[in-house]
């Protein structure tokens, strides 16, 4: 079953989402969490095993360029996860169609995302979800 994210939703987003970025605190997931749920051009979706959360997918509308994208604004999924003991099972799939149609409702004809270079799971599970590689880049930062 999938839910929109509700504030009710924010401890459950925020759990879900420490085990995608765990180098960052919960705290302050949470805090992020419950702004992009208050947001109108930012979407999170629940993924439920009976009553139980298993897995999430983030995603908004960007309305500034967006690498292999000619139109604009373009929904862009930021970050999809699904527990371990449930992978394999479409559930990833079910939660960007969604964000895909929330997407589409909201005005966008493309949908975009990324992965880090070194992401062979998620670059290989893009393509499986008919996404195409539009660019590979290093990004570099300089102390000033």
């Amino acid at each position: 079953m999938l839910k929109k994210a509700t504030l009710e939703d924010i401890t459950t987003v925020a759990e879900l989402a420490v085990a995608l970025w765990p180098d960052n605190d919960m705290a302050e997931l949470a805090e992020e969490m419950k702004t992009i749920i208050m947001q109108s051009d930012a979407m999170i979706m629940l993924a439920y095993n009976e009553r139980k959360a298993i897995g999430f997918a983030q995603c908004q509308i960007r309305n500034d360029y967006v690498e292999g994208t000619s139109t604009s604004p373009v929904g862009y999924l930021e970050g999809v996860y699904v527990k371990d003991a449930f992978r394999k099972q479409g559930l990833a799939r079910k939660l960007i169609v969604a964000c895909e149609q929330w997407a589409k409702g909201q005005g966008c004809s493309e949908f975009a995302s990324d992965c880090e270079l070194h992401n062979e799971e998620s670059l290989a599970m893009h393509i499986r979800l008919g996404f195409i590689e539009a660019n590979r880049i290093i990004c570099f930062t300089k102390q000033l």
